[in-house]
């Protein structure tokens, strides 16, 4: 048995236990964490369960258990709850590490003793100082900083001491990047380079294993071996080596697979007091051979990969990973390990916790032995009854549903009572194609099975319903002779049928009458298998499905097709044909139900009447639709009618009416026969619940003028003569002094409402404020100028070409320019609560979409998302990553990356300008960028820390 105690997994936490192992192993650390004064100091009532209530008491309670419970494995919810983690979702194991670092530091800060309060910096704290030296005059700046972890580039890479080496490595102030001295009080070349000050006695190093990729965009793992040794000589890399800094390896965490964002987390940690390894994989411990650590297994479990190269060898004492993302070194001591006790309340807490669980086993050992005994009571009445089993020859038997005897034989619990229902056809008796699912068994022991079990019906030697296995001769006869009966029909269809003997047969019906008696038998054939309502367990789905079926069969039934809406013979000639009396009788075996119309039978009197009826109302609606063009002539032609914007001197006055309804009578001019014809003018739709015209003169002119046709006065005396009008608009022009167009006074009749005018223009900048899934189009802005980029394939990006398609094929009207002044949005702007819903309902249009230029790139949005997921969107549309994007709308610059685009006044049909800053060449420190724009994947430690 191992020493140790694993951790339960609640999902996706594995990165979480790997990390309270290695703590817990901590010795120093778990000492100074047990010293915390805790509020249940005095000890917890027995009847209350422990509720730690801060994460240092979490903390305590959970290294408690994992130091004394009995248990294999404990659950650490508690913790990853109070910490507001996601179990279901894989964090940044590093980033997480960081967090919950500064988290517990910031929390032992409050502490009063010393020994509590600088535990962290005491053990993971270390210092060095960014040096920046002056070319020109030798003076030499520092900045001392504190580190709790080297984070350490791998790329290019293959020993942890190059790593190292690079970290340290002296960087070059050049060009550009000169450093302002302020001795020379100018730009100077400089060097700079991190100087080690000091180490703690635990040093963290982070591999940079995840790195972001620019091709994708996504961050990616690097599968890389990297080399490291048991013992690390700090010496070389400190500036003042006058100490001693030997470390030894106590801890590697590995991350097994070759994605960033999935894998399992173990950790391979020392035990301080023994020098032992140990494998802690979640509930799962294992103790390495020797006191030696291996990795070999881990390395082999990883996907492999083409471009990786083979493993390097490894000479004593030194070790290379390809998965190791987190090396931990503990500074060599003399003295012997520290021995940590559990303090009195939290040991009290752990043997209630082995109580539990020792009850716990206790039951279930009790379980298991009464399990064991109802086993053998069974296994003694299965070895009575087997042998009697089988029904011998001549002698009475029952038959017994087979899956309910296996359940019998099976299982050590006794079974359910037996249920022979699914079993039974729609008379109560045994189906005969259920026979398969039954067992025939002697009738002794059947009478010993119900006896003890009970249960039913029995189905004994006279069960077998004799009714059904007549019905399913007669469909198997029927099936067998179908094939001969179809070339029988069809050599009677080509003799030619004299007198009145014949049959009028839907021409439909002939072409499909085979292929429909065989479903019409298959269906009976389902029918019988199906007529036990019990036999799914689910009345309501067979009556459902018996719904659907005799729909189905409404719309299959045999020689319907020549039946008109009266139930009569139909009057279209072409779609019957008439049948001799002998094939109509073959026919009949297999649709006795078919309707049944005699060759001297007259169609329906009432369709005639109807054919007649409409041949006259067709002739009625040419003729009015030819005469309403004759006497509407400008109305029909659009270069005919009268324009605001120009005026005809004549005239005083003009008349409007509702564009809808000009479309509309101009459909049924076109197609007189197809369309209906057009009887009144609904001018309501242009005016307020009071009454008031919604449209100004100006809009009438513009954004509007999509709404409203204008009447000559001529022309509006004839109209009023052909249609009923609800509402007379017109408009009166007046001089007022010269003869000047400039001096001339407009009114309109009833006059505009002003507040519902301002509620309709509310309304649509309100809509243009709501939008999902709207189009809007980027630019790419090169020196000021719009350019075509080839880039990798967009995501929701719509297609030049198909757009320009659509473009083209919308109705006439629709591409006038005029249409994309003010709307282009995705909804259609409101005129009120009431009188947008009739526009709606008469499909008044919308303006036409902004047409794309070469160069220009269209994207989905919605109002509601914020300007980072757009800069993803244009990412992948451009190749341009979001830090390197300055996004700007109508002259605006767009910065703030949590803002809704709906805020930022991106509409439908927007324009915005991307001007891309140049590529960062340095991969880490892009790295370092999305780090910071991620915001830290562990957001509830953020939230506990506050």
């Amino acid at each position: 048995q191992n020493a140790f105690v694993g951790l339960t997994n609640l999902g996706a936490t594995c990165y979480v236990n790997t990390f309270l192992q290695m703590w817990f192993l901590n010795l120093e650390l778990r000492q100074a964490l047990y010293l915390c004064p805790s509020a249940c100091g005095d000890g917890v009532p027995k009847d209350t369960d422990y509720e730690p209530q801060t994460i240092c008491e979490h903390l305590q309670y959970l290294f408690a258990l994992l130091q004394n419970s009995k248990r294999r494995y404990i659950d650490p919810s508690g913790f990853v709850k109070a910490l507001g983690l996601d179990t279901g979702q894989q964090q940044d194991a590093q980033e997480f590490s960081k967090l919950f670092m500064s988290l517990l530091e910031d929390t032992l800060s409050k502490q009063k003793n010393p020994d509590v309060r600088n535990i962290v910096q005491k053990q993971f704290c270390g210092e060095y100082a960014y040096v920046t030296v002056c070319n020109q005059c030798g003076r030499e700046s520092k900045l001392v900083s504190k580190f709790y972890e080297l984070e350490l580039n791998i790329q290019g890479h293959k020993q942890l001491t190059d790593c190292i080496t690079e970290f340290l490595k002296e960087e070059k102030l050049e060009g550009d990047n000169r450093y302002f001295c302020e001795t020379c009080q100018s730009k100077q070349n400089a060097t700079r380079k991190i100087r080690l000050l000091s180490l703690p006695c635990t040093l963290n190093l982070q591999l940079m294993r995840f790195v972001f990729d620019r091709q994708t965009g996504h961050k990616k793992k690097l599968n890389t071996y990297i080399g490291f040794s048991e013992l690390l000589d700090m010496e070389p890399f400190m500036e003042q080596k006058n100490g001693v800094h030997v470390y030894e390896l106590s801890a590697v965490l590995i991350h097994r697979g070759v994605s960033a964002y999935s894998g399992h987390y173990i950790a391979h940690v020392k035990d301080p007091q023994t020098g032992e390894w140990y494998k802690f994989n979640d509930e799962d411990i294992e103790k390495m051979e020797g006191k030696k650590l291996q990795l070999g297994i881990e390395e082999d479990l990883a996907e492999p990969s083409k471009s990786q190269s083979r493993k390097p060898k490894c000479g004593k004492g030194t070790h290379c990973s390809r998965n190791a993302y987190m090396l931990v070194y503990r500074l060599q001591a003399r003295e012997k390990s520290l021995t940590v006790e559990v303090p009195a309340f939290l040991q009290e807490l752990v043997e209630r916790d082995n109580c539990k669980f020792e009850e716990w086993c206790n039951e279930m050992a009790e379980m298991r032995k009464q399990s064991v005994a109802r086993g053998k009571i069974k296994h003694e009445e299965v070895k009575e009854l087997y042998q009697r089993l089988p029904a011998e020859a001549g002698s009475p038997y029952d038959f017994i549903s087979l899956e309910w005897l296996q359940k019998w034989l099976d299982e050590s619990t006794p079974p359910k009572p037996i249920d022979n229902t699914a079993c039974l056809c729609s008379h109560g008796k045994l189906h005969p194609d259920k026979i398969s699912l039954m067992k025939r068994i002697s009738e002794y022991v059947a009478d010993f099975f119900y006896r003890r079990y009970g249960g039913g019906p029995r189905l004994n030697v006279k069960a077998l319903c004799k009714d059904c296995v007549v019905e399913r001769c007669r469909i198997l006869r029927l099936k067998n002779q179908l094939n001969e009966d179809y070339k029988t029909v069809t050599n009677l269809l080509k003799m030619t049928v004299k007198g009145n003997d014949g049959f009028w047969v839907g021409k439909a019906s002939l072409r499909s009458w085979r292929q429909l008696a065989l479903e019409q038998l298959n269906e009976q054939d389902e029918d019988a298998e199906h007529s036990n309502g019990k036999m799914n367990g689910n009345a309501q789905n067979k009556d459902e499905s018996n719904e659907e079926k005799r729909e189905e069969e409404e719309e299959l039934n045999f020689n319907e097709d020549i039946v008109c809406p009266h139930g009569d013979l139909c009057i279209s000639e072409n779609e019957r044909r008439v049948v001799s009396k002998e094939a109509w009788e073959k026919l009949k075996q297999y649709f006795p139900k078919a309707p049944e119309f005699p060759n001297s039978k007259e169609c329906c009197s009432q369709c005639k009447i109807l054919e007649r009826e409409g041949e006259e109302n067709e002739a009625l609606h040419k003729m009015m639709a030819s005469e309403q063009k004759t006497s509407l002539q400008n109305l029909f032609h659009d270069k005919c009618r009268p324009c605001l914007g120009s005026w005809p001197q004549e005239m005083d006055e003009l008349y409007i009416v509702s564009q809808f309804f000009v479309e509309e009578w101009r459909k049924f001019v076109r197609r007189p026969t197809r369309c209906s014809p057009v009887s009144s003018i609904a001018n309501s739709v242009l005016l307020c619940p009071h009454g008031g015209l919604m449209f100004t003169l100006a809009s009438m002119t513009k954004e509007d003028s999509k709404h409203i046709a204008l009447i000559w006065p001529s022309e509006w005396e004839r109209i009023q003569k052909l249609f009923v009008v609800d509402h007379v608009i017109k408009i009166t022009r007046t001089q007022t002094g010269g003869a000047g167009p400039e001096s001339a006074r407009y009114t309109s009749e009833p006059q505009l409402c002003p507040e519902c005018r301002e509620g309709l223009l509310c309304q649509q900048q309100r809509d243009l404020r709501e939008y999902t899934q709207a189009t809007i189009y980027i630019h790419k802005v090169v020196d000021n100028k719009k350019v075509m980029k080839d880039a990798a394939p967009e995501l929701n990006v719509s297609s030049s070409e198909a757009e320009e398609e659509r473009e083209e094929n919308k109705p006439e009207g629709e591409q006038d320019p005029d249409f994309n002044q003010a709307n282009g949005g995705t909804k259609r702007q409101k005129l009120s609560q009431q009188s947008y819903v009739t526009y709606q309902k008469q499909g008044i249009r919308r303006s036409t979409r902004h047409r794309k230029v070469r160069g220009e790139k269209a994207l989905l949005v919605s109002a509601n998302q914020t300007l980072k997921e757009l800069k993803i969107q244009i990412m992948h549309a451009f190749s341009v990553a979001p830090f390197d994007q300055n996004l700007s709308l109508d002259g605006k610059i767009l910065s703030d990356d949590t803002a809704t685009l709906g805020s930022l006044g991106v509409i439908p049909e927007s324009v915005i300008l991307l001007k891309a800053d140049e590529p960062i060449a340095d991969y880490a420190a892009m790295d370092d960028v999305m780090q910071g724009e991620r915001g830290g994947e562990g957001a509830g430690l953020g939230l506990v820390a506050k």
